[in-house]
């Protein structure tokens, strides 16, 4: 088994700043970075669990909404990983998108 924990630490954390960030801040892109992320964090779970089926969108629920997403969506990801490479490379997807979110 692979051990996830940095992909849920690195996701917990960007969630964590979302919660704590202001209207503006989620209005200004936060939050659309983070939907963004969960839905290819989504698609990549579901590459891994269906293969050859087309992956389903995650919807907008909303920018105060944005954070549960992306926790959802990485954790699902982290029950299907198999190999370190897999969790090191969703671990610089997401930080990637805390930076361009700016929070």
């Amino acid at each position: 088994m692979v051990d996830t924990t940095p992909l849920t630490r690195a996701v917990d954390d960007f969630a964590d700043r979302l919660r704590a960030a202001p209207q503006s801040r989620l209005q200004r892109g936060a939050a659309a970075e983070a939907l963004e992320l969960a839905r290819e964090l989504s698609r990549r779970a579901q590459l891994v669990e269906e293969p050859g089926a087309e992956p389903r969108q995650m919807p907008d629920a909303g920018m105060f909404a944005a954070a549960d997403q992306i926790a959802v969506a990485a954790h699902d990801l982290a029950v299907v990983l198999t190999d370190a490479a897999q969790v090191e490379e969703a671990v610089r997807v997401v930080e990637e998108a805390r930076k361009r979110a700016g929070v």
